[in-house]
C-alpha cells in the first residue's frame, strides 16, 4: 500500500527499516510499591516490536518527585533499570530500536503521589486547572505547587543526567526528552505558567534556558546521536498553552537545532489533549511543515494520523517518520497492517490507564483477527 514510510532511516546512531514509529503512551501499568516495569510491559512491548523499528517508551519520571500519575515506571532506582532492561532485551529481540522518554511532570501532580506527601513543583506557584488522578485513580483537585528556587534548579538537571545514564544501562538505544504537554520543561517554557524574576523567567530566552541546560547535559551525557526531544508547539494539554506560539517555538527550534540532537518530534496541534480527549483544533498549521524548514535533522510528527495521511506527510518531505499512538494501542501488529493495508482495530479509551492485560496486551494481531484476513 505505501512506500515512502517503508523507506529507510538513520536517526542519529539509530537505523530504521521503516518509519513508522510507536509514540509515548502512558498506561498506568507499573509495580507498585516501586514503580517498576513488570512481566506485563514486557510482553506489551515485544508485541509491538518490528525489526528496523523504532519504539519511544511510555514518559519514565527521572526521580521521586517528578511523578504525576499513579503506576507509571520510573528510571530513577536499580529495580526500575532492571525492569526496563528486560523491556529493552525483548524489543531488541525482535529486532526493534527503543528510546525512553525522560518525564518530569511539575505542577502536573499532587502530594498523594509526592515522597513525604510533599507539593509539587513547578516554576511558579500557579496550581492547573482540573484534577489530578490520586494513587488509587481517585480524581482529585490540582493543588498550588511550590516555585522551585533557583539554586535547586541544578538538581533537576542533575537528576535529568542520571536519568539518561539509568537508560545507558538498562540497555536503550537513546533517549527523548519530554519537553511538550504541559509538563515541568513546558511550563518553565511559557509566559502562562512561568512568572519567575530570575534568569529562568521573563523573556523568551529566560523561559527556554532550562530545556535548552536539560538537552545539553543529557547530551554531554550520552551523545546527541542517541537524544531526541519532543515539543507540542500549540499543545493545550494540562492546563498549557502560549498566546502567540511561533515566535517562541521558532526560537526553541532553533536553539535546540544547534545542537545536533537526533531528531525532534512534534506533537500536531489536531493531537493536543494529550490522551484525555480527541482533540482536533481548526485553522491551525501543521506543526511539521511549519518547523520543518528551521530543522536540519531528522523530524518526526504525531497526530491523529491514518495509514493514507501518514504516506502522505512524508512523500511530501513533511517529515521523515511519523509516530502512531492509539492505533499503536489497538494494533499491536499495525506496522505489518499498514504495509497490507489490513483493517484497523478500533481503541478503546476506557483500558487506556490502569488494570491488566484487557486492553493492554490482549488486542488480536492479524493472525488472531479474522476480520482482518
Amino acid at each position: 500500500m505505501t512506500t515512502a514510510l517503508f523507506e529507510p532511516l538513520q536517526v542519529g546512531a539509530i537505523s530504521l527499516e521503516h518509519r513508522v514509529v510507536m509514540a509515548p503512551l502512558t498506561r498506568s501499568r507499573a509495580v507498585v510499591p516501586g514503580h517498576v516495569p513488570g512481566p506485563l510491559t514486557v510482553d506489551y512491548y515485544a508485541q509491538r516490536a518490528t525489526r528496523g523499528g523504532l519504539i519511544v517508551s511510555e514518559a519514565s519520571p527521572i526521580s521521586a518527585t517528578a511523578q504525576g500519575f499513579p503506576t507509571t515506571p520510573g528510571i530513577y532506582s536499580g529495580a526500575q533499570v532492571a525492569g526496563w532492561r528486560e523491556v529493552v532485551r525483548a524489543v531488541h529481540d525482535k529486532g526493534g530500536r527503543i528510546v525512553l522518554q525522560l518525564w518530569h511532570v511539575g505542577r502536573i501532580s499532587h502530594r498523594l503521589l509526592q515522597p513525604e506527601g510533599q507539593l509539587p513543583v513547578a516554576p511558579s506557584a500557579i496550581a492547573p486547572q482540573g484534577n489530578a488522578l490520586g494513587p488509587d485513580f481517585t480524581p482529585v483537585p490540582y493543588e498550588t505547587p511550590r516555585a522551585l528556587k533557583t539554586e535547586e534548579i541544578s538538581g533537576i538537571i542533575d537528576d535529568y543526567v542520571q536519568a539518561t545514564r539509568n537508560a545507558r544501562e538498562a540497555g536503550f538505544d537513546g533517549v527523548e526528552i519530554h519537553g511538550a504537554n504541559g509538563y515541568l520543561l513546558e511550563q518553565f517554557l511559557q509566559s502562562r505558567t512561568n512568572h519567575r524574576a530570575d534568569r529562568y523567567g521573563g523573556s523568551m530566552e529566560n523561559r527556554a534556558r532550562l530545556m535548552l541546560e536539560v538537552a545539553q547535559a543529557v547530551v554531554a551525557a550520552w551523545s546527541a546521536e542517541r537524544v531526541g526531544i519532543r515539543l507540542s508547539p500549540f499543545g493545550v494539554a494540562n492546563d498549557s498553552g502560549e498566546a502567540e506560539p511561533l515566535p517562541l517555538y521558532t526560537y526553541v527550534v532553533g536553539e535546540l537545532a544547534r545542537l545536533g540532537l537526533a531528531y525532534l518530534h512534534l506533537i500536531e496541534p489536531r493531537a493536543s489533549g494529550a490522551g484525555r480527549a480527541d482533540v482536533d483544533h481548526k485553522g491551525v498549521p501543521a506543526a511539521a511543515e511549519l518547523f520543518r524548514p528551521l530543522w536540519p535533522g531528522v523530524l518526526i510528527t504525531a497526530g491523529n494520523f491514518r495509514p493514507e495521511t501518514a504516506e502522505a506527510c512524508v512523500a511530501a518531505g513533511h517529515a521523515d517518520a511519523i509516530a502512531f499512538g492509539r492505533y499503536f494501542i489497538s494494533n499491536p501488529d499495525l506496522v505489518e497492517r499498514i504495509r497490507r493495508g489490513a483493517p484497523l482495530t478500533p481503541y478503546d479509551r476506557a483500558t487506556f490507564y490502569g488494570g491488566g492485560a484487557k486492553g493492554y496486551t490482549d488486542y488480536p494481531k492479524l493472525a488472531d483477527d479474522r476480520s482482518a484476513a
